[in-house]
Formats: C-alpha cells, sequence, structure tokens
C-alpha cells in the first residue's frame, strides 16, 4: 500500500504551499544569504560547493589540455549537461582508464579555467571577465553555452567596450554571431573613425581583412549621405511648413483682419488680442508694399513678385473660390486651367507637398492632399 506523507501530493489537501519567487535577471536576483563574491543567483554555500568541486578536482574524469601545456582536471557529467559542443567532443575522446583527454586550444589557459568554472557554478569574477572577456565570448559561442554569451555581450556594452578594442570586438561579434553587438561597434567605429582608424586592431584589420575595411568605408560613406538627405528633408519640410503658415496668415487677414489691416468691411482695433500666426507680420508688410508698389508687375520687383506667387499658390490650395476674400483668387483659378502642363505639375506637386507636410484631411478653407491630384 502506499504511504501518503505531508511532502505527498495525495496529501496536502489542506495546505497551500508558498510559491517560488518570480524569476529576474541573472545579474540583479541576489536575495538574503546569497553570495557576495562575483556574480551569481545561487546561494553562498551551493555556489561554494560547486567551486570545490572544480577547484580540488574530486574524482574527475576529464582532463582539459590548453594552450602551453596546461592541465584543467573537470567531470565529464558537468560538462556534457552544460554544452551539447563539450559532450559530443566526450563521446569521441580517448583516454587511459575511465579518464578522457580533450584538448581547447586558441585562447590562453586563464580563459580557458573561466570558462569550465562557469559551467560549474555559473560565476565569475569581475576581474577576470575584464580581463578575459573577448576569449570568453569566443568560448561562449564555440561551445554553445548561451548565457555566458549574453553576460559577454552586456559587459561590453555597459563597460568593457573602448576605442582601443572596438576593432576586435567588432570581428568577433560578426564570427560569433552577435547581431546587436555588430550594431553598436559599427556605430561606435562610424562615430569614432578618425580615433579608431589610428589603433592597432584597425590596422592589423586592414592588414589581415582589407574587405571589412573597405565595407566599413564605404558604409561610412553611406551614412554621410544619408544624414545629408536627412538634413535635406528636413530643411525642405521647414520650408513648406513656412509656406503653409504664410497660406494661413493671409486668409487669416483678408478674411478676419489683423490689428491694422484687413478688408473694408471689418472694424479693426489696436488692442486686439495679439496674433496667433507667426507669418502674421511678414504677410502685413508684403501685403502693404504689394499695394503701395508702382513696379507691381510680375518681374518688377522681387517682393511684388513673391506676392503674385503667394497668391497663386493660396488659389491652388483654396477649397472655395467662389467666397474667397483673398484677391485674386478666382482670376487665378481661371488662369489654371489655360497653363501649360508642365508649370501645372510643377504646382501641383508643390501643393501637395505643402498639404502633406500639415498632414491635414481638409481645413475648412483649403483642399486636401487628395484632393489636389484630382483637380
Amino acid at each position: 500500500m502506499e504511504t501518503i506523507t505531508k511532502q505527498s501530493p495525495q496529501g496536502c489537501n489542506n495546505i497551500c504551499p508558498t510559491p517560488p519567487p518570480l524569476p529576474g535577471p541573472a545579474m540583479n536576483c541576489r536575495r538574503k544569504g546569497s553570495a557576495t563574491k562575483g556574480n551569481s543567483c545561487a546561494s553562498t554555500a551551493t555556489r561554494d560547493l560547486w567551486d570545490n568541486l572544480f577547484d580540488r578536482g574530486y574524482r574527475a574524469d576529464v582532463t582539459i589540455r590548453t594552450n602551453d601545456g596546461g592541465i584543467i582536471y573537470a567531470h565529464a557529467g558537468v560538462l556534457g549537461m552544460a554544452s551539447p559542443v563539450l559532450r559530443g567532443m566526450l563521446k569521441q575522446a580517448k583516454g587511459v582508464g575511465h579518464k578522457r583527454l580533450i584538448s581547447i586550444h586558441g585562447v590562453q589557459h586563464d580563459a580557458v579555467r573561466v570558462f569550465i568554472r562557469f559551467l560549474y557554478s555559473s560565476c565569475y569574477e569581475q576581474e577576470e571577465m575584464k580581463e578575459l572577456v573577448l576569449p570568453l565570448l569566443v568560448l561562449s559561442h564555440a561551445f554553445v553555452v548561451p548565457q555566458l554569451k549574453r553576460i559577454c555581450e552586456q559587459q561590453l556594452e555597459n563597460s568593457l567596450l573602448t576605442l582601443d578594442n572596438v576593432v576586435d570586438v567588432f570581428q568577433l561579434s560578426l564570427l560569433c554571431d552577435a547581431p546587436r553587438l555588430v550594431l553598436l561597434t559599427h556605430r561606435m567605429i562610424l562615430r569614432n573613425i578618425k580615433a579608431v582608424s589610428a589603433t592597432e586592431g584597425w590596422i592589423a584589420m586592414k592588414r589581415s581583412h582589407p574587405a571589412l575595411e573597405k565595407e566599413i568605408l564605404e558604409s561610412m560613406i553611406y551614412e554621410e549621405q544619408m544624414e545629408k538627405e536627412r538634413i535635406r528633408k528636413l530643411n525642405e519640410r521647414k520650408i513648406y511648413l513656412q509656406l503653409y503658415e504664410a497660406m494661413e496668415a493671409l486668409v487669416h487677414i483678408c478674411r478676419d483682419g489683423c490689428r491694422t489691416i484687413g478688408p473694408c468691411d471689418k472694424d479693426l482695433k489696436d488692442d486686439q488680442k495679439p496674433c496667433t500666426y507667426e507669418a502674421c507680420k511678414g504677410i502685413e508688410l508684403l501685403v502693404r508694399h504689394f499695394a503701395g508698389c508702382k513696379l507691381r508687375v510680375p518681374g518688377g520687383c522681387i517682393h511684388c513678385k513673391r506676392m503674385w506667387q503667394l497668391l497663386e499658390l493660396h488659389s491652388r490650395l483654396c477649397a472655395d473660390s467662389g467666397s474667397c476674400r483673398v484677391p485674386l483668387c478666382r482670376n487665378f483659378k481661371d488662369k489654371i486651367k489655360k497653363q501649360f502642363k508642365k508649370d501645372e505639375m510643377k504646382w501641383k506637386v508643390l501643393a501637395k507637398k505643402i498639404l502633406s507636410t500639415k498632414r491635414i484631411g481638409g481645413e475648412p478653407y483649403f483642399l486636401s492632399s487628395k484632393s489636389i491630384s484630382s483637380y
């Protein structure tokens, strides 16, 4: 007969166990009694247990050979569970008795030791990480240890990335499939190209990977072109916005009047509230000049020419020229029908861009940007 205890699920109908704490980031989940040495979520006793198992090599059944004849003792069960690549190496490894021999070359002995220690306790010392972050990134990628790889990427991103090592990190991030790190290092290189191009890392890359240097320089040229294009579009949008505000101010003056200028049937007062249209003052000066200039014909006066252009532009944006109070609005509407197709297209494109810049869907006295294409 099965014995039911308090720990058994069948015997705890009236006992509600305390739910476990929610998981948190590996670097910020320390609780009372947790480790203070290095970086880990494990309790002090658990971490010390795994560290001692690694440091003392108790009943170790794997010998790892590193550069310069270094030797590290480890346990096949721990290595195989922590890394699928090491598990495959252990299956093919040969040895004497129950001990198997594998080799990890290409990085310094200390980096392999820190790497193997991390597989035991998920711990590392900050000083060791600072010194060995690049070989640890390579090892974590080569042996498929994603937790350590994420830590290396975070450490580089937060504090360990410098102008001296950015080229090396950029090349390693390409090899180690770390796209975020590739983007960060690439941007850092482009922002500091003059200083970076004088480092030993850049000189070595230029000598060993000239195609990569060419790609970086081409991307820098592309970024500069994109920045110029962005500035050009911003300036263009600023001009279109100013033209739209000028159209609003022109309608405001001709329809409602503004302090000292407006239609004849309006009672204007000097003590009116300040005008909310920023372009109103400039349009007022232009209208006053236009009314009194003796060279009013187009081409005779630069200010009058600008006024003629504003009046024609308004007529193309105006939704109802029959009731519009802006002078010559209907006349310009009639003129549009007789205009050459080439000139007509230029005005139509300008009107559409002005309305699109302001993102309006139809003002009380302006057409919508969609209506511009149809007239």
